[in-house]
């Protein structure tokens, strides 16, 4: 090769690089630089406004500030107003902007959807246009499950898992559930007998809460116990942790595949929960030929992985899998919590706490009664109270979607790959929508009967979503927290601990920050 030949191919070479690195330049420019002032004007023009835009990092800074003001406020345990803990961006952007405004994560639009005529066409759409959040740190927690995917995929996988909480279903699991409470309000009582004569206790609820609740998932929907899930439950906290910690890094594009001390645990993480469901998948099918597949949440999707001949698998082993993560996260993460913030509202409202300990004893009978799925159902206070948890600390603060393509909403139009926030917290205290009285706890004012503000806003109360994508374990949550409401409030009596110190805080779902310690005090049998 001449001379002539090797410098004619350096120059090519070098040519190529240039026109490489300019074309990278350039989609960096539009993407960085152009496309966001584009989108805050056309947003502008339609009254849509926001804290603006700043190069490559957004407004992300502006909520780590806003959240690291907020991570050390203490509030009065009478106090539900939590947002400047968890939402401050929204405490602070919605009085200058309005309740439909724009703000960034990164180079990426995110538009605030905080008004509930928008949110609800938002979430009733039936045409696919708003996408799951493919961003959501969820992702990381239960994979391409039903609770994050569209389409044909989502109409697939609900199609085999919504016969698991029909009624007949729920009949059966309910009591699968007393028996887990009943089982914890034993070891509940052997504790206040251990202490002699002492009758009531200090007992730090949210770790025998964890424990039940990941009990009756396990049971009722994958026919084991919390012992045998326990790798699965402790691998889900920590990828809990760690996804949410990475939440306002990982708008850097690729971010999440760099091999990062976090993210090399979470993929270690990933590959031992996959392990332990490969295993309890295995032993279910090694029982088969003896036991069938079962009539469980994992028997049902088994069944469907092995379909007649001739006909396709409705699921395969890895969406499977992905469904097993799915509900044993959500399963247990969102009933845990909302059973935390019950109990606390019950230790706050002894007024309530002697209410529905009354309709359950009416109802129900007495501590030598086993509830039923029947008998729960006519605890029409206890209902009411529950609504008013989910309303006050629903267990997911917000709902995150994404456009597919530019799209009209509210007489807006959305730019394509746009996210869409709805801050469910915000919004269930929006006094417009739910009365001046919209911080306080009144539990009746779900009481369509006796005329509760709730009722002149239907759809109001978004804590399981609204539309097609309702929560599928709307039904299941509810009845499981009524038995574990009827359960404690026939043995027990419930009041805050001196020690317990209140400050929600979400870290994916909202939880109390320090615990929950209560005092237990066993009731007369």
């Amino acid at each position: 090769m001449t001379m002539a030949t090797v410098a004619t191919a350096w120059t090519v070479w070098a040519a190529l690089a240039s026109a490489v690195l300019a074309s990278c330049l350039f989609n960096a420019l539009v993407r960085l630089v152009w496309r966001p002032r584009a989108i805050a004007g056309r947003l502008a023009r339609q009254g849509v406004r926001g804290p603006g835009y700043r190069f490559f990092v957004g407004n992300l800074g502006d909520i780590r500030r806003l959240r690291a003001a907020g991570a050390g406020l203490v509030l009065d345990v009478s106090s539900h107003d939590f947002i400047p803990i968890s939402q401050p961006q929204f405490r602070q952007w919605i009085p200058l902007y309005g309740r439909v405004f724009l703000y960034w994560f990164g180079s990426t639009p995110n538009m605030c959807v905080a008004d509930l005529g928008m949110a609800k066409q938002l979430l009733s759409d039936r045409t696919g246009l708003f996408p799951k959040n493919w961003m959501n740190p969820i992702v990381r927690l239960v994979g391409k499950g039903l609770v994050m995917t569209d389409g044909d995929v989502w109409h697939r996988h609900k199609k085999v898992l919504h016969p698991a909480f029909n009624v007949d279903k729920l009949k059966v699991m309910t009591s699968t559930m007393v028996d887990c409470v009943l089982s914890m309000a034993s070891r509940w009582e052997a504790q206040l007998a251990s202490h002699g004569k002492k009758d009531c206790q200090e007992i730090e609820l949210t770790s025998q809460f964890e424990e039940l609740t990941a009990d009756v998932i396990s049971r009722t929907a994958f026919g084991s116990s919390y012992r045998e899930g326990r790798k699965i439950f402790l691998a889900l906290n920590e990828i809990q942790l760690i996804a949410f910690s990475t939440l306002w890094t990982d708008y850097i594009p690729g971010f999440r595949f760099v091999p990062t001390k976090k993210n090399m645990r979470l993929w270690k993480l990933n590959k031992m929960m996959r392990s332990t469901l490969v295993e309890i998948i295995e032993n279910r099918l090694a029982a088969k030929d003896t036991d069938g597949y079962g009539s469980d949440l994992l028997g049902l999707m088994l069944e469907a992985c092995a379909p007649e001949q001739g006909q396709a698998p409705l699921l395969s082993m890895d969406e499977i899998i992905d469904e097993c993560k799915t509900f044993f996260f959500a399963g247990q993460e969102t009933s845990l919590h909302m059973l935390n913030w019950t109990m606390f509202l019950l230790g706050t409202h002894p007024e309530w706490q002697r209410k529905l300990r009354e309709e359950v004893l009416r109802e129900c009978g007495g501590d030598h009664q086993v509830p039923t799925y029947d008998t729960l159902s006519r605890l029409r206070l206890v209902n009411l109270f529950l609504l008013e948890t989910l309303r006050l600390y629903s267990p997911v603060p917000l709902i995150r979607r994404r456009t597919r393509s530019e799209v009209e909403l509210g007489g807006v139009t959305v730019p394509r790959d746009a996210l869409l926030t709805i801050p469910i917290a915000t919004m269930h205290r929006d006094r417009e929508v739910w009365g001046e009285d919209a911080d306080e706890f009144n539990p009746m004012r779900f009481d369509a009967g006796g005329g509760g503000a709730a009722a002149s806003h239907a759809n109001a109360l978004l804590s399981f979503s609204m539309g097609p994508r309702t929560c599928i374990g709307q039904n299941f949550a509810m009845v499981q927290a009524k038995a574990e409401v009827a359960v404690i409030l026939r043995r027990f009596a419930l009041s805050l601990s001196p020690s317990y110190v209140h400050a929600p805080t979400d870290v994916i779902t909202l939880r109390p920050k320090y615990g929950l310690p209560m005092i237990i005090t066993r009731l007369d049998a």
